[in-house]
């Protein structure tokens, strides 16, 4: 045998020695490895991480909760272009191979061999999702050789258009951007069927490298990476040769698009998130749920913006507290200043602004406002900032600019916006400032307790306190209705007569006495109760609660709804001194606006799941008088399976006339502001505490209830003359006008065993015949004043001039 032959015959052996080795060896790994290897089934049921998003009753975005930005779509839903686009950047063989490209491979390995890095890259779609789905993202052979098995399997168990799509909706596309269509929307703002043919291009350039490739942080190698991409598309056929010159020519278009929400809410979606996260736990972040409130977005804007433009109308009514902080050297160029500027925060639409320079000359001031840019400012735009001395005290107005600020000063601005647009320049804004005050609104559904706006406070970035639900206040006044009512129940009427007269507390035990006043500081003798609610008489309302009882009172309360664990348990209850939120309040008066029903207020209307799948609805409400039919419908039945039954709480004859006596507080009390509207059917209390504290107003026709709080966190007084007439009121009138707007007029229907009598209004009691100055009054049937004998002129008796009226009138009445 010759040598040849002989090493011939060696190098053989040789051969298939090194190629059983290396079959055993990868058998081996794959005996060991196989175990472990997920299940591709798996895959059809993989929830991919898209983030809660929470929507207004009318279909508008308020915001999005979790760490990545995606929006899974199907294979269907993406252009042929765009397929194409991605298979030219990332694996233009796909449809050929197994699910590995030994080819692709076997020359990234040579590349890494010689150059020390590999260029083309080796891995095909099918083993990104197999690494993408399941595997760490470690460079070791142990986990590229679990990449490849896994694909392998991946490709035998799904078709290419499932392993194309799982691809398109889970690969990282920067800037939190996880999938083809949420990269679509950050990029351009657009769905991924509006998308050009350069678009396209640009987005397939960003698997290889998020950060490199990027549009916005490396503008010029993401346009040459994305006209490589078009290359590759005209060398495939995929794309015409005029095509490609006219997209690899087309100008870079990408900036960041944030999530648009459309709804200032930021208080209602943080509710919104607890509750999702209460129910689903972390998980509320990342399946994909969208839910969908009972707020509706003209509403909700409404009540976000009257409660701030609230707060800002009583904090300038107080004076100029100064400039938030100083810049040296303000005449620096702008970069420089723009820098220290970012040390404070923008709220809302304040806009923090260094002076430059002031002109008392020319009446202006030149500013450098964050996010504005130069600004000018007159002295009409900062008429108002007379120095803050004290709540009860501020300096003169200014006359002149350097009356309020000096070149350096650091203090808020807003853009000057007037009906007439076109006259104000873009660069002219108003002196502001971040009010101390805060406030809360809530409207409620009266029918069914669906929130239908809410108003935490001036602003969720300043403070995520949420006083609508959480601050535990004072009521004072607004408190006043609860009473009445309870006294209507016990028998009392509008035309019963107390005195309002002065009146000691001693506290034997404080060595204390209690002199209650009404808020004028004078009294004004018998009083009807009609006449002592609507002009909201202090002492009339602590006889009232000694005569019907202090423990009935309170048990009563509770009987609506209201709770009573946080109310004193002596006389000062009948002014309000108890506790309750703004949320309790206006629960309250939502179960009186719709004729004495339950009320549960609620905010979640709707969740659906990542499939758009229904797994959450509200309940249904029925108000329902007892005995309700509906108590006995079986639990099976469908519909009843989500019905909430509200029971009556109250009677309905005396809610009736509360209403009535509610309106008489719009129309001639201290709620007269509320005329404003324009409406008959509006009912309502102011409410004031000690000092001026907390103040109130509470709002209502049949349809909807409204609270309004406005005070200081630490409860301090507001100042002389802020009274829930002037500081609460003026929130809920400017809510109120949007929520009522073109809505029919909606009062209570009269109830039967309603009576209407005349009456003497001085002594509460049936008007004599033809008696002059009588009025009419609201009774229950059973409760209304007898009639009167006919004077007699023969005992003794005589007519004065209004036709007989007692000389006689009682003293006092507990």
């Amino acid at each position: 045998m010759s040598r040849l032959l002989r090493t011939s015959h060696i190098l053989a052996w040789l051969f298939l020695t090194g190629a059983s080795l290396a079959a055993i060896l990868i058998a081996s790994f794959y005996l060991y490895l196989r175990p472990g290897l997920p299940s591709v089934e798996q895959l059809t049921d993989i929830k991919l991480q898209t983030p809660l998003r929470v929507y207004s009753a009318d279909n508008r975005l308020i915001a999005e909760f979790g760490e990545k930005r995606r929006a899974p779509i199907t294979i269907e839903q993406i252009p042929t272009i765009q397929l194409h686009a991605y298979l030219a950047a990332e694996d233009s063989n796909f449809y050929q191979h197994m699910g590995v490209d030994f080819k692709g491979l076997l020359r990234a390995a040579i590349e890494l061999v010689t150059t020390g890095h590999i260029q083309s890259g080796g891995s095909t779609i099918t083993m990104q999702v197999a690494k993408n789905y399941f595997l760490s993202r470690d460079r070791t052979f142990i986990r590229k050789f679990n990449e490849i098995l896994l694909a392998i399997q991946i490709e035998r168990e799904l078709d290419k258009n499932q392993i194309l799509e799982l691809y398109l909706n889970k690969i990282y596309l920067g800037n939190r951007a996880y999938g083809l269509q949420a990269a679509a929307q950050v990029y351009y703002n657009l769905d991924v069927n509006e998308l050009s043919l350069a678009q396209m291009a640009m987005l397939a350039g960003l698997p290889k490298a998020p950060s490199a490739y990027n549009p916005l942080a490396n503008p010029e190698r993401a346009l040459i990476r994305r006209n490589w991409i078009l290359g590759r598309m005209k060398e495939l056929g995929y794309i015409t040769e005029d095509a490609y010159r006219l997209a690899s020519a087309a100008p870079l278009t990408a900036e960041y698009n944030a999530p648009d929400t459309q709804v200032d809410a930021d208080y209602v979606a943080e509710m919104a998130r607890a509750d999702m996260v209460q129910r689903f736990g972390e998980a509320a972040y990342s399946d994909g749920y969208s839910v969908t409130l009972t707020v509706n977005s003209a509403n909700q804007q409404a009540a976000t913006t009257a409660l701030r433009h609230g707060l800002e109308a009583y904090d300038q009514r107080h004076g100029f507290r100064g400039p938030i902080g100083q810049i040296a050297n303000p005449d620096r160029p702008v970069d420089e200043l723009s820098r220290e500027l970012g040390m404070y925060p923008r709220l809302e639409e304040l806009y923090p602004a260094v002076v430059r320079t002031v002109s008392d000359e020319n009446n202006q001031v030149e500013l450098l406002a964050r996010s504005l840019g130069p600004v000018t400012m007159s002295l009409d735009d900062m008429k108002w900032a007379r120095r803050h001395r004290s709540e009860n005290s501020t300096g003169p107005a200014p006359t002149k600019p350097s009356d309020v600020l000096a070149a350096g000063d650091v203090v808020y601005v807003t853009p000057k916006i007037t009906d007439d647009t076109e006259t104000v320049p873009a660069t002219q804004v108003l002196l502001t400032q971040l009010p101390e005050v805060q406030g809360a609104l809530i409207s409620l559904n009266a029918k069914t307790g669906a929130i239908e706006a809410l108003a935490g406070g001036y602003s969720f970035s300043q403070s995520k306190y949420n006083r609508a639900t959480q601050a535990t206040r004072q009521p004072g006044s607004s408190f006043k209705p609860f009473l009445y009512l309870s006294a209507l129940e016990r028998g009392l009427t509008p035309a019963t007569v107390f005195n309002d007269a002065p009146i000691v507390f001693d506290d034997s035990e404080q060595e204390t006495s209690w002199r209650p006043e009404n808020s004028s500081g004078r009294f004004y003798g018998p009083t009807r109760l009609r006449e002592a609610l609507y002009k909201s008489r202090n002492l009339v309302s602590i006889r009232l609660l000694r005569d019907i009882g202090i423990p009935y009172t309170l048990d009563y309360i509770d009987t609506l709804g209201i709770p009573t664990n946080n109310m004193q348990r002596d006389l000062s209850l009948a002014l309000g001194s108890g506790l309750l939120t703004p949320m309790d309040v206006a629960r309250g008066f939502a179960v009186i606006a719709n004729g004495g029903f339950d009320v549960q207020p609620y905010l979640v209307q709707e969740i659906r799941d990542s499939n758009n799948e229904v797994i959450y609805q509200a309940p249904s409400v029925i108000l329902c008088e007892s005995p309700c039919q509906l108590d006995d419908t079986p639990p099976s039945t469908s519909d009843a399976a989500n019905i909430r039954v509200a029971h009556r709480l109250a009677d309905e004859r005396s809610v009736y006339i509360l209403h009535s006596m509610l309106r008489d507080v719009v129309r001639r009390g201290t709620g007269r502001r509320a005329l404003a509207l324009g409406r008959t059917d509006i009912g309502g209390k102011t409410g004031t505490t000690n000092e001026q504290r907390d103040t109130w107003f509470s709002g209502f026709n049949y349809n909807v209830a409204t609270t309004a709080w406005v005070g200081f966190d630490q409860p301090t007084p507001m100042g002389r003359g802020e009274y829930g007439g002037t500081t609460a009121l003026p929130v809920w009138l400017e809510y109120m006008t949007t929520a009522l707007d073109n809505s029919p007029s909606a009062m209570m229907p009269q109830p039967n065993g309603i009576v209407s009598v005349r009456i003497d209004p001085v002594t509460g009691e049936r008007a004599r015949p033809g008696q002059e100055g009588a009025i009419f009054e609201l009774f229950k049937e059973e409760e209304a004043p007898a009639p009167l004998e006919p004077l007699s002129t023969t005992n003794g008796g005589s007519l004065d001039s209004n036709g007989g009226t007692p000389s006689s009138l009682p003293q006092e009445l507990f």
